[in-house]
């Protein structure tokens, strides 16, 4: 089943948006987006805030990220590395 059926199960069934991206920036603030490319502000927050909880309630498939430094670009990471 692919990601974007997964979400609308969700939202159809009372829940939050369904987590897509994860990004963690070097001053370990997190950010979080769902499918459609819009912020899911529940999980953001200091990284040790909010680990736990995303960690949890990501779904396989979620891309993981770390945005260190000066890269113009994220680096992808596997969940257990983020």
């Amino acid at each position: 089943m692919n990601i974007r059926l997964l979400e609308e199960e969700r939202q159809r069934n009372g829940g939050g948006a369904m987590i897509k991206t994860v990004i963690r920036l070097r001053n370990d603030m997190v950010m979080v987006f769902d499918v459609e490319g819009e912020q899911i502000p529940e999980y953001q927050g200091q990284y040790e805030d909010v680990k736990e909880r995303i960690l949890r309630d990501a779904p396989a498939g979620t891309e993981f990220n770390h945005w260190f430094g000066y890269a113009l670009e994220a680096r992808a990471v596997s969940g257990n590395n983020w």
